[in-house]
Order: structure tokens, then sequence, then C-alpha cells
């Protein structure tokens, strides 16, 4: 196929890499996620109970919490709860897939998830990156807990 004379040719176009000579290649240490939720009760208590993540800190206004911050070990999640300026039936979790990567076993994790009352979306495997599983958070939010 050739070039249509009408159209001029496009703009070259450069990225930074990281070893850019004016340092304008972004260096993240922690990539945080926060998570609008339908409800911020259910969603504490499984990503508390199911999962094991700690709660770091829960914010209130007016008697009423909002929003908790909890970690899993260094990596911190926000959850957020849905104010419904949106709507109220606003789907969420979905085309977003956060990878979490543990030194721990897969397999034993599966398992206390399941036993915990967790359902997986797929038991554990053997990807191109190691051992992973997936499922999904009570609002779609996907999950894959891979080993590292």
């Amino acid at each position: 196929m050739s070039p249509d004379p009408q159209r001029p040719p496009p703009a070259e176009t450069t990225y930074a890499t990281a070893d850019a000579p004016d340092g304008s290649a972004l260096h993240v240490s922690v990539l945080s996620a926060a998570l609008t939720v339908a409800d911020l009760a259910t969603s504490l208590a499984w990503y508390r109970d199911v999962l094991g993540l700690t709660v770091a800190r829960t914010f209130e206004r007016a008697g009423t919490m909002f929003a908790t911050s909890l970690r899993a070990g260094a990596v911190p999640l926000l959850l957020t709860q849905d104010d419904g300026a949106k709507g109220a039936d606003r789907v969420k979790g979905v085309g977003i897939s956060l990878m979490l990567t543990t030194g721990q076993d897969v397999d034993v994790l599966a398992a206390t998830v399941t036993r915990r009352g967790g359902v997986l979306e797929s038991p554990p495997f053997d990807g191109p990156g190691g051992r992973a599983f997936r499922l999904r958070d009570p609002d779609g939010f996907r999950l894959v807990i891979a080993a590292g």
C-alpha cells in the first residue's frame, strides 16, 4: 500500500527511557489503588476477613465511615463508599485487574481464601509469570494473586 500523498507522514514520537539523561522517565516505588465500592462494610469485611488485609485507618464523616485504608504488607489499598452521584446502580470493577505479587505459597493462599468464604474465579494455575489464581471482590474487581 502506497502512502496517501494528501496526508502528511505521522510525526515521529520519542519516549523517555529509564536512563533518560534529562530525568524525564517516571520512577515509582509504590502504586496504590483506590476502589469505589457499593457497600463499604461488605467490601471491608471481604478484604479483611477473606483476603487477610489489615486495616490501617478508617475515615468518618458525621459518625459514618466513608473510606478505609488497608494494607497487604507494604502495599496500600483504599476503599471508598460510592456516594451515588453517578447513579446508585453504576457498574463497578469492569475493565480493571489488579495483580498482587507475593512471596507466599499461592496454593496455600488459594485454600485459605476458599476456607474463609472466597470464591476463586480460577484455581491455582501455572502461567507465564509463575503460579497464580484469580478471584473477584464483591464489586467485581478482578484480583490476580501471583507468586513472584
